[in-house]
């Protein structure tokens, strides 16, 4: 097993500072360490002051815990998020960020908890992964000694220390919005006592929904949720108590980004990515503590921090690939100014937005300001709940914070004061008093953004056709990829600069051009020469190129061309190419009517398969039959 690393002087005295203990005792064995996960959950506890929340068995370890009130994903959706914290990287440096994808990684990139199960750890997964690399099957055979809906530490040698993570499903969306209600209450609420059961009457409705009785409803729903993964929680404890590893175990607990509800999963808002996190430390471990149980710590930590951390308490080395920082441990980092997150595809919607954080304010830049929050997409909306948004957005009946999540388009940028306006209601990117503030965390982001090379500003196709075949984090760093370039493209979308959509046009990259189409796509009107352009562009060498300018002329009703454009990618030999052309399509909606055959042709082909891309070929075509013919 490998011995704890030595600190320099410079460290100990960082460590001093952050009230730590430089020196561990000789014979204190390696900790063990328990990982408990709750999926699609923001911060509704009891010990955070939420009195709607019956979570007893986490206000209980709340007490025992350091709490964590400045605890990030690094993307609103759970796998890009399990990207980050398997190989602590953000998903969007690797390659991961879209949305159940398989690109390659690196050669030796196996997980975090290979390395410690290399240093004589017992590594247990129950049961999640969804790792979103073409790298997964490898991480979860070099990572697990166990990974299965059993797996905990029982089964490793006698004074064997362990990592085991359980993962709790029962807050996530399918149970909270999407399950027929009664399937919710078969499955999931008759887990309470009826005194556990929250009425809808009391429900906390927030200001950016309409307060209708399905939405009371849907909102005391997610919060029986909550309760049930609560008593799990107080399960999982429990046998580690009756196993008598309390002592010698540190917990975490926390969430994989925030709620299932609209507005929260998926956005890249506080509400889709402040997560709760709790540590606690036996007293054999608390010279690795900073704060004493039950204190709150405002130190900014995001996903990718969360491996590193780890392998800082086990005393095993951080690889230097590894971008987080570990904020508990000897080799405990300095703090973080900033936390950066983004949002991608996700499933077939697509969209692409960043955001950087500090202590108290969020900024996020919208590189698809056209697209809604609330784009239809398959999987959400067969949660009813969604579709009260949408009848409200076609009565137009909705106040401003109910636009800002289901009108037609998003700002292009977002600035909240987190303190004053917690649920980000009051956008102040346009106010002169804070303009120094946007300034200094436009900055920021546009520095980590280059820095790290990230892949989100080229389009996905291009991203896999380029890299060809090798690890598009190894590809982007041999010169290939000039994301300044390409970032200012983007940069333009949401504008009407027809000048510079042409210059991107005409542009020798394929990513480049493709942000030029985009910014056609969101412009408010086409010109003629634009619209000569954009059929022009029909014929680029690059099919994403050629998606995305159909996809301008249909919005801009100017269908020469486009429609048959799109209905040829429909038989192309790459399915992601299939998919991006199918999801045009079902943007159009109305506009593409003439292409009802080929979708249904499509949907036949892909009814009944489950594996991605393909799944998500069927969701942009059932989507697309369902609007157009009804």
């Amino acid at each position: 097993m490998n011995a704890p690393r030595q600190l320099a002087p410079f460290a100990c005295i960082f460590l001093l500072f952050a009230n730590l203990n430089c020196t561990t005792p000789p014979d204190l064995p390696p900790p063990n360490i328990l990982w408990i996960t709750a999926e699609d959950m923001s911060p509704v506890l009891g010990y955070l002051g939420d009195t709607y929340a019956v979570t007893p068995n986490l206000d209980e370890l709340a007490g025992e815990s350091i709490i964590y009130s400045h605890a990030f994903a690094t993307a609103p959706v759970c796998s890009p998020s399990r990207a980050a914290l398997i190989n602590g990287m953000m998903a969007s440096v690797q390659g991961a960020h879209q949305m159940r994808s398989d690109y390659p990684l690196p050669e030796g990139w196996d997980g975090f908890p290979a390395l410690l199960r290399d240093a004589g750890y017992y590594t247990t997964n129950n049961v999640k992964t969804d790792y979103n690399s073409g790298r997964a099957d490898t991480i979860i055979a070099a990572s697990w000694n166990e990974n299965s809906a059993t797996a905990d530490w029982r089964g490793r040698a006698e004074e064997q220390p362990f990592f085991a993570v359980f993962n709790h499903m029962v807050s996530h969306q399918s149970r909270s919005m999407v399950w027929p209600y009664e399937t919710f209450q078969a499955e999931v609420q008759s887990a309470l006592t009826p005194e556990q059961i929250h009425d809808p009457a009391a429900a906390p409705v927030p200001p950016y929904y309409p307060d209708t009785p399905l939405v009371r409803q849907t909102i005391a729903r997610f919060y029986d949720c909550v309760t049930v993964m609560d008593k799990q929680v107080g399960e999982v404890l429990a046998r580690l108590e009756a196993d008598g590893l309390m002592d010698d175990t540190i917990i975490f607990f926390y969430s994989d980004h925030g709620s299932g509800l609209p507005r929260h999963k998926r956005a890249l808002l506080d509400s889709g990515m402040h997560v709760p996190l709790l540590v606690r430390f036996p007293e054999k471990y608390q010279h690795l503590a900073p704060l004493d149980a039950g204190a709150t710590t405002d130190r900014l930590v995001n996903f990718a921090d969360f491996g590193p951390t780890v392998l800082s308490l086990t005393g095993v080395a951080v690889p230097p690939y590894m971008q987080g920082v570990p904020f508990l441990g000897p080799a405990a980092g300095p703090l973080h100014r900033y936390v950066f997150g983004h949002r991608d595809r996700i499933d077939e919607a697509i969209d692409m937005s960043r955001s950087v954080r500090d202590q108290r304010y969020h900024y996020v830049r919208h590189y698809m300001p056209h697209l809604s929050y609330n784009q239809q997409t398959a999987w959400p909306d067969q949660g009813a709940i969604r579709h009260v948004f949408y009848a409200e957005a076609a009565k137009g009946a909705m106040t401003p914070a109910q636009t800002h999540f289901a009108g037609p388009t998003k700002p292009i940028e977002e600035l909240y004061d987190s303190f004053e306006d917690p649920q980000h209601l009051n956008n102040l990117a346009a106010d002169p008093a804070f303009a120094e503030i946007k300034t200094r965390l436009q900055e920021a982001l546009n520095e980590h953004l280059v820095d790290n090379y990230d892949l989100g500003f080229i389009p996905e196709i291009e991203m896999a056709l380029q890299a060809g075949g090798s690890a598009p984090y190894d590809w982007a760093r041999s010169g290939a990829y000039d994301v300044e370039v390409h970032m200012n493209a983007a940069a333009h979308v949401g504008t009407d600069n027809f000048t510079a959509f042409d210059q991107a046009l005409n542009s020798t990259l394929p990513g480049v051009r493709y942000w030029g189409a985009v910014g056609y796509t969101a412009a408010s009107s086409l010109s003629r020469d634009a619209v000569g352009t954009l059929r022009k562009a029909l014929s680029d060498t690059s099919p994403i190129v050629r998606i995305e300018a159909a996809t301008a002329l249909l919005k801009h009703r100017q269908p020469a061309g486009a429609l048959e454009t799109l209905t040829n990618l429909l038989m192309d030999d790459n399915e992601m190419v299939i998919l991006y052309a199918a999801r045009a399509i079902e943007i159009a909606g109305e506009n593409a009517r003439a292409a009802i055959d080929d979708m249904q042709v499509l949907n036949d082909k892909y009814e009944g398969i489950t594996t991605d891309p393909g799944l998500f070929i069927g969701f942009a075509t059932s989507g697309f039959l369902s609007r157009v013919k009804g």
